[in-house]
Parts: C-alpha cells; sequence; structure tokens
C-alpha cells in the first residue's frame, strides 16, 4: 500500500503525463477530476483544462465530471506507466465514473 505522499507524487506525476497546451488531444477538455483512493479513504481533486491538471487539492469541493476510484498502488502504476488505464478499466481494478466523450479522451491523453 502506498502513503498519501507517494499518492500525491503518483497524482503530479500523471498530471505532467497529460497532453500538454497546444495538443489537439486536449482541446476544449475542461472538467473537474477526482481520484478516490480507496486503501486510504482519500479524495483528490483538481481541475483538468487544456490538457493540465492543477489545483489538486484533498478538500471537499463540487462533485467531479470525470471520477476515478483505484487503490493507492494502482494510482503509483498507472502513473508510472506500469499500467494501462484501458486494461485497468476493463479488468475492474479502476473504476472510471465520466461521460464516454470524456473516458476515451481521457484514456487517448494518458
Amino acid at each position: 500500500m502506498a502513503t498519501p505522499d507517494e499518492c500525491k507524487a503518483a497524482i503530479a506525476q500523471l498530471a505532467s503525463r497529460l497532453a500538454g497546451p497546444g495538443d489537439r488531444r486536449a482541446d476544449g477538455l475542461d472538467r473537474l477530476v477526482s481520484a478516490e483512493v480507496t486503501d486510504l479513504g482519500v479524495i483528490f481533486r483538481g481541475h483538468l483544462h487544456d490538457g493540465v491538471l492543477d489545483d489538486i487539492t484533498t478538500d471537499d469541493g463540487p462533485p467531479a465530471q470525470i471520477r476515478l476510484v483505484l487503490s493507492s498502488d494502482d494510482l503509483v502504476l498507472l502513473a508510472v506507466g506500469g499500467l494501462s488505464l484501458g486494461s485497468a478499466w476493463l479488468s475492474g481494478r479502476v473504476k472510471l465514473q465520466a461521460s464516454l466523450t470524456d473516458m476515451l479522451r481521457l484514456r487517448a491523453m494518458i
């Protein structure tokens, strides 16, 4: 089980892997995102816009349009590229709640 600090670092690493500004995959995407880390009981929240994930916090906030539910170990694996979002979602290791369009765009960005 990863620690909360390792999960914060993994979120930052995931954010750095997203399509950046100017990348066509990120055009027009402006969503609130949350990642619920089940084994730690922590929900990380952030703002995803133009391929950039920022304003990352663990504070309560409005409901996110893109919600991930996963374990701390899977979050770390996803961040380092050891786990594919698509296969993790299909196998049930990662739960992803979003519109179909958002799911496909997020998968293409990571």
